[in-house]
C-alpha cells in the first residue's frame, strides 16, 4: 500500500465520533488527505492514538507510512506502541541518579533505545533480586539527562513477570550492579487490556 492508502486505512479504525484535543476529528483527517499533506494527516492520527486504545494494525499502518515518508521519530513511536499493544505497558515516574552517584555519565535515549533491567519484586529461586527487563521510552523528552526526573512508558520483555506490578509501586532502574534509577508506577496496562489496572 501507498502513503494515501495505509492512512485513509488506518483512519478507517478511528471511531467516528472520536475527537483530539482541539476537536479535530476523522473528517479533517480526510480533508488533510485529500490534499496530500500525509505528514498532518499521520501526525493526526497519532494523536487519536493517544485519546483511546486503538488496534495493533492501525499503528502498523503508521508504522508503514511513516517509514515511507522517511519520519524516523514517527515510525520509532509507532512501532513503539504495536509492542505496547503485544507486551503490554507501564507508565511511571522515573528518577534517574545523578552522575556523581552513578555509572551513567551520558543522558539516556529517550525514544526506546534503552532497555534496562528493573527490581519489580520479583525473587531468585535461592531468595534474592531477580531482575525484569523492559524497554523505556520517556514521554515528551528526546534525552534524560542523569539526575533528571521524567514519565516513562515500559514495555516488558516478559509480561508475565509484570503482571503483580500495581499503581503506587515504586521499582527501581539497573544499567548494572547499582540502582540507575528509581520510579513509582502510576498506570498499568497488561496485554489486551484497555483500561490500566489500579
Amino acid at each position: 500500500m501507498d502513503v494515501t492508502e495505509l492512512l485513509e486505512s488506518a483512519s478507517l479504525l478511528v471511531p467516528e465520533e472520536a475527537a483530539t484535543e482541539d476537536d479535530i476529528s476523522v473528517r479533517d483527517v480526510w480533508d488533510y488527505l485529500a490534499h496530500d499533506e500525509w505528514q498532518i494527516a499521520l501526525g493526526l492520527l497519532e494523536e487519536f492514538g493517544d485519546g483511546q486504545p486503538l488496534p495493533l494494525m492501525f499503528w502498523e499502518q503508521l508504522a508503514e507510512a511513516a517509514e515511507q515518508l522517511g519520519l524516523e521519530r514517527s515510525a520509532a513511536w509507532c512501532h513503539w506502541r504495536c509492542s505496547e499493544i503485544r507486551n503490554g505497558m507501564i507508565r511511571a515516574d522515573l528518577t534517574l541518579r545523578p552522575s556523581a552517584e552513578a555509572r551513567r555519565r551520558t543522558p539516556i535515549s529517550g525514544h526506546g533505545v534503552l532497555r534496562p533491567m528493573w527490581d519489580i519484586g520479583n525473587l531468585s529461586p535461592t531468595g534474592g533480586v531477580s531482575v525484569s527487563i523492559a524497554g523505556l521510552w520517556v514521554e515528551d523528552m528526546s534525552v534524560l539527562e542523569p539526575g533528571g526526573r521524567a514519565a516513562v512508558r515500559l514495555v516488558p520483555l516478559t509480561p508475565a513477570h509484570w503482571a503483580h506490578v500495581e499503581t503506587g509501586q515504586r521499582i527501581s532502574m539497573y544499567e548494572d550492579r547499582t540502582v540507575a534509577g528509581t520510579a513509582v508506577v502510576l498506570e498499568v496496562h497488561l496485554p489486551g487490556t484497555a483500561m490500566p489496572t489500579r
